[in-house]
């Protein structure tokens, strides 16, 4: 008898400018498939500490970071804004029993991202129109005219490196946005070979994964 091939999911990458309304959008969608449990909301570990406007995340200090970094705790890392981000090595093991892991990305990151993942990594691109970016920006009242205007051309510029990725416009009211995400996390879950008898690894017994 032949060996049966591994099963291998896919790690859906969502990325997007800051202020576009990724991480509302994750927590919209991780709320509406919290029953099912071949799609994992990774979280992510980040050197900052837990604060409540931003996502949700493990807090590390730097220096149990490097240590975890070091142990091969971390599956890939990246550094952006004087923070360092880590993905927990876990998350293999979930593609690995063919699960959808969502990820919360970093533009700058993708490409360490694609490498430590390979074929199996999807992205989405969060968008938003710029005039209504430009006002959710400046309704934070975190940054000048002038730095709002220097993120805009950023984002405008780092959107080219992107390459190819399933792009939804988040301009509008977020449970649109939000229905769109749902849907394509689900439908990436379904197009997986073995949907619907996913293993997960505290049980190691098939469970029928919700739609």
């Amino acid at each position: 008898m032949p060996e049966a091939k591994p099963r291998v999911g896919t790690l859906l990458v969502v990325v997007g400018p800051s202020g576009v309304g990724k991480d509302s959008l994750i927590a919209y969608a991780r709320q509406r498939l919290a029953s099912n449990l071949s799609i994992l909301f990774v979280r992510r570990v980040i050197t900052r500490p837990a604060l409540a406007y931003a996502e949700d995340h493990d807090t590390c200090s730097p220096e149990a970071f490097a240590a975890a970094r070091a142990a091969g705790t971390f599956a890939v890392t990246w550094e952006a804004h004087g923070l360092n981000y880590g993905v927990p090595r876990e998350t293999c093991a979930h593609l690995e029993r063919g699960g959808v892991a969502v990820l919360n990305g970093s533009r700058a990151a993708l490409r360490k991202i694609r490498s430590a993942f390979g074929g199996s990594t999807t992205v989405v691109r969060i968008t938003c129109d710029p005039d209504i970016l430009a006002a959710r920006l400046a309704a934070r009242r975190r940054e000048s005219p002038a730095e709002i205007e220097q993120r805009l051309r950023r984002a405008a510029m780092v959107a080219d490196d992107i390459g190819d990725a399933i792009e939804i416009d988040n301009s509008g009211e977020l449970v649109l946005a939000g229905d769109i995400l749902v849907s394509t996390i689900r439908g990436i879950a379904k197009s997986i070979g073995g949907y619907g008898d996913f293993v997960p690894a505290s049980t190691g017994q098939a469970v029928k994964a919700d739609t």
